[in-house]
């Protein structure tokens, strides 16, 4: 069982008292009593297993130490992986809401703010709220889409490299573009925007939908990462029309054209409104090219299938069971932020995995989903793996000794550790923003 039992528990120490953030700032201390989940603690098996930890000049190390402090059976956690995220769109809600909440609204609307209020100072200022807020809740890697129709591109991609830069140590950063896949072809603007990725050493992506040519434009794009070495990231079949199967013409694309380097696909929504066969088949296909698969439950639980006055039949999340039972590697994400394709979300990766536990009927199922938000999305992308035995000293611990403790609340008081000491958890204020939320936008017609 994965969160309505909890495995191997600890024992409580008895000591519901305990002053949960008093670490000690400095010395050599061991935290005892402590358990985490079987999977990353490279172990076989569901549920937790004994995870204390020794600490030492901000590392990982064996041995006694002069302080020992009972933890009385809390979870220890490794810091959190985001490996699908909008940081150049985040927090625009207050000057640019989604007025119907649909899909298309969302589309339309962030187009007018984008090209009316995204100059490098807006976006800056943006992305290190997210990262701030990340920062807060215990995230040490992000892979974010950056809008780069022209002359956005021109824009984002600079202050992305300034930022990644600034964040260096904290948050190792990670950029996709984002364009639509009718603008791919072999030259072009989309030759000049694989060049530019290519020079920030990011990550070549779109977003795939049925177009006639759909293969043409996908072999194109497989090539022109090949040739820059590049990975790839798409946002995929993001709606619940059975009919979009760009999901399958991407894995066939990838058998066709011998690609590499690694491709992610996001949302995968329709393919939970297919027939089963059809289904299965692309599933089969998507294992066979070896591609990998990161839902984002949230975002897809607020667009899809939403219409006025009407109560919603689809929860939009993929079907990651399936995934999971055919060997493709799956991860869960944020997304979207405060913005006009989802109005909430804090990045806040154990509120991901929460939601997706709810969402996704997680529970009484296979028990290393917890490594969805963190081994998992590290593997993916080729941030550093894991360490819960070894290594610098950064974890989380969470005020919590059962999955179901862990997310029948927000664990607002978890402690971060970085560096073997616990960080400052304020989070940023939304006032902050406010200057930039002076101006509001009408909405235009513009892809995502």
């Amino acid at each position: 069982m994965y969160c309505c039992t909890s495995g191997t528990r600890a024992r409580s120490s008895g000591r519901p008292d305990l002053d949960f953030v008093a670490l000690p700032g400095t010395g050599r201390y061991r935290l005892e009593n402590l358990v985490a989940p079987a999977c990353l603690m490279g172990q076989p098996g569901a549920g937790f297993v004994p995870a204390p930890v020794t600490v030492a000049d901000g590392r990982i190390v064996d041995g006694p130490a002069e302080t020992v402090l009972d933890m009385g059976g809390r979870i220890r956690l490794p810091l959190g992986v985001d490996m699908h995220t909008h940081l150049d769109k985040g927090h625009i809600w207050p000057r640019a809401a989604n007025l119907d909440g649909s899909f298309d609204g969302a589309l339309a609307t962030v187009g007018a703010d984008r090209a009316a209020n995204w100059s490098a100072e807006d976006v800056r200022a943006r992305m290190e709220f997210s990262l701030r807020c990340a920062w807060a809740h215990g995230t040490r890697a992000i892979r974010t889409h950056l809008d780069s129709l022209a002359p956005q591109d021109a824009i984002s991609w600079p202050v992305f490299d300034e930022v990644r830069a600034d964040w260096a140590g904290r948050i190792a950063l990670q950029a996709a573009c984002l364009v639509p896949v009718d603008m791919v072809e072999d030259g072009g603007e989309f030759r000049v925007l694989a060049d530019r990725v290519q020079t920030c050493g990011g990550v070549l992506g779109c977003v795939a939908f049925p177009v006639p040519d759909l293969d043409h434009r996908l072999d194109a794009f497989f090539r022109m990462a090949m040739a820059r070495g590049l990975k790839a990231d798409f946002h995929v079949d993001e709606t619940l029309d059975p009919d979009s199967t760009a999901l399958d013409a991407i894995a066939r694309s990838v058998l066709r054209t011998g690609f590499g380097p690694g491709v992610v696909v996001g949302h995968c929504c329709s393919l939970s409104t297919q027939d089963a066969g059809v289904a299965e088949r692309t599933l089969d296909r998507v294992a066979e090219a070896g591609i990998a698969v990161v839902s984002l439950p949230m975002c897809n639980l607020y667009l899809q299938d939403r219409q006025r006055g009407r109560t919603p039949r689809y929860r939009g999340i993929t079907l990651v069971h399936e995934m999971r039972a055919r060997g493709i590697p799956v991860a869960f994400a944020s997304d979207n932020t405060r913005d006009p394709f989802y109005a909430y979300g804090d990045m806040d990766l154990l509120e991901v995995l929460r939601e997706a536990t709810r969402i996704g009927h997680l529970d009484h199922s296979r028990g290393d989903w917890a490594a969805t938000v963190s081994a998992a999305p590290a593997d993916i992308c080729g941030f550093a793996p894991v360490e819960m035995t070894a290594g610098p000293a950064d974890f989380v611990l969470l005020n919590a000794r059962s999955w179901t403790e862990a997310f029948a609340r927000p664990q607002a008081d978890r402690v971060v550790v970085r560096r073997g000491r616990a960080i400052d958890r304020t989070l940023p204020q939304y006032s902050e923003l406010d200057a930039l939320m002076e101006t509001t936008c009408q909405p235009t017609s513009q892809a995502r």
